[in-house]
Order: C-alpha cells, then sequence, then structure tokens
C-alpha cells in the first residue's frame, strides 16, 4: 500500500546529491540528464530572463562579474557566456559547487570558454563570504537547504552582490512532482536522478514560504513570479 505524499511542507529528506562525495559515472550521468531536462522543460529560461532585467541597464563594455552556485555542469554559465558574446557584452563567470566531482565535470566540459571559471568551495566559509560579485545566480539550488539556512544565506548575498540576484527553483505542486516522477522513471537511466528529481519537488517551494524566508532575511526589494515549468523566479536588486 504506497504512502500519501505529502505537499502541505517542505520535506527535509535528503538527496543522494547532498552527499558531497558522490563521485563516478552516476555523478556524470545525472548532470548530463539534468541538462537535458532543463533545456527541454523550459527551465533555464527563468535564470535567463532575470538576469537579463538585471542587467538591462548595466554598461555592455564594463566587465560584470557573475558567480553561479551550485553550478553543476556549467551549463548556466555556458549559455549565459554565449549571450553575452552575442550581446558584445564583457562578463567573467565564476562557477561554485561544494562537490569537487562536480567542479571537475563543469571544468571538463567547458573548455571552450575560457572566461569560465570553476571552484569547489562552501558558500557559508569565511573565504567565500568575503568576496563581492556583481551578480549571483541560483538555480534549483536553494531547496537542498531549511529556512533557516536559506534566510542566513540571504542575508548573506545581499552583501556580497552589487548589482542583484537571480532565484530560479522549484514550486511543489502535485503535478510537477507527479510529472517529473513518471518522467524520469521512463527516460532517466541516473538512479540518482529518479530518486532525486521527484524529492526535489517536495523539498521545493509554495509562494508563502518564499516571500516568509525573504522578509525575515530583511530583503523587501525583489520581484517574484511564477514561470513554466512549475518555477519561481526572484530577482532581487542589491
Amino acid at each position: 500500500m504506497s504512502t500519501a505524499v505529502d505537499f502541505t511542507s517542505r520535506s527535509n529528506g535528503m538527496e543522494i546529491m547532498d552527499d558531497l562525495t558522490c563521485h563516478g559515472k552516476v555523478v556524470d550521468q545525472t548532470l548530463r540528464e539534468l541538462d537535458v531536462i532543463n533545456h527541454w522543460l523550459g527551465g533555464n529560461a527563468a535564470t535567463l530572463n532575470g538576469l537579463k532585467k538585471l542587467l538591462h541597464k548595466v554598461d555592455p563594455k564594463k566587465t560584470t562579474s557573475i558567480v553561479d552556485l551550485g553550478c553543476g555542469s556549467g551549463e548556466m554559465l555556458k549559455l549565459i557566456a554565449k549571450q553575452a558574446k552575442k550581446e558584445g557584452r564583457l562578463v567573467a563567470h565564476v562557477g561554485i559547487d561544494a562537490n569537487p566531482s562536480i567542479v571537475a565535470f563543469a571544468k571538463e566540459h567547458s573548455t571552450a570558454h575560457g572566461n569560465i571559471e570553476f571552484e569547489a568551495q562552501n558558500i557559508f566559509s569565511k573565504e567565500f563570504q568575503e568576496r563581492k560579485f556583481d551578480v549571483v545566480l541560483t538555480t534549483l539550488f536553494l531547496h537542498h537547504f531549511d529556512s533557516e539556512q536559506l534566510i542566513a544565506l540571504f542575508k548573506q548575498l545581499k552583501t556580497q552582490a552589487e548589482i542583484g540576484i537571480v532565484v530560479n527553483d522549484l514550486h511543489r505542486h502535485p503535478l510537477a512532482y507527479y510529472s517529473i516522477k513518471l518522467l524520469t522513471r521512463f527516460f532517466s537511466r541516473s538512479s540518482m536522478v529518479q530518486y532525486d528529481a521527484p524529492l526535489s519537488v517536495l523539498r521545493a517551494f509554495k509562494k508563502q514560504e518564499l516571500i516568509t524566508i525573504l522578509k525575515q532575511a530583511g530583503i523587501h526589494n525583489y520581484t517574484l513570479k511564477w514561470k513554466w515549468a512549475f518555477r519561481w523566479q526572484i530577482i532581487i536588486n542589491s
């Protein structure tokens, strides 16, 4: 007999990817599949559109520093680098991930983009907290943390981002959960994706939860919008 799924509050279940020692072929396969999912479901657009809105008044000839937290394969930064090249915009990209194996994958698969750097680093470390960036990006990253951690993180990031912050994360919804569960069951070859993807939705957010977290972090100058497919886009102006 199957257990009823609870969508009323965020799950505190641990994803396989939360184990920062995980490595090997399953991680590589997972990163490749996540890129495909984000591409075909249109999930990348929430980040790219948010970044465009933040930078529309920024001089393209002035180098803009962009950090992508929980960068995964580096695909988002590669998309941004391609767009910046089209626009003639000068950008310095840094991808941060706490798992060295993921950073190694990102480096190996981003060699064509010489202006993207990747680092294995703890974003809560004093070393990282002392750094400044023009723009901070988080794509499918914040749902890995509980509310208290997120409040602390937002307080930290608002002191680090000179221009603003773009958040792209999941909407906790039954249709999102059952859709991704079905999709990954039939099309994924990664056991990590099959397990983590539905759990990610259960760890995701309702609108009011995000509003409460932002308020408690002292962040008021922002927009919060729903985007396809079951994504929240938050644009925070510094």
